[in-house]
């Protein structure tokens, strides 16, 4: 978890996360998947989801895999989540 997130989530812990500094953006999962985010969507603190910037890379130490998918959610366990 980088300091960004972490800051995020001390000071708004009982607030909504929101993907909305830019038109896109990089969300990463604690299981290593990650995924483009288009336009806005609200993650809970809870899913402990990481936003990037859309021109984020992870380094070569860091173990992380693209799982793209339509719609506005979040991947768990292999499972596309759709929030609506």
């Amino acid at each position: 978890m980088n300091a960004f997130t972490k800051t995020l989530l001390v000071g708004a812990s009982t607030l909504t996360l929101t993907a909305t500094a830019a038109s896109a953006a990089i969300v990463c999962n604690t299981e290593g998947d990650c995924w483009h985010v288009r336009g806005s969507a609200e993650y809970k603190p809870e899913l402990r989801l990481q936003i990037h910037p859309d021109d984020w890379k992870w380094s070569r130490s860091e173990h992380y895999r693209w799982r793209e998918h339509e719609g506005h959610g979040y991947w768990r366990r292999g499972s596309w989540i759709e929030i609506k």
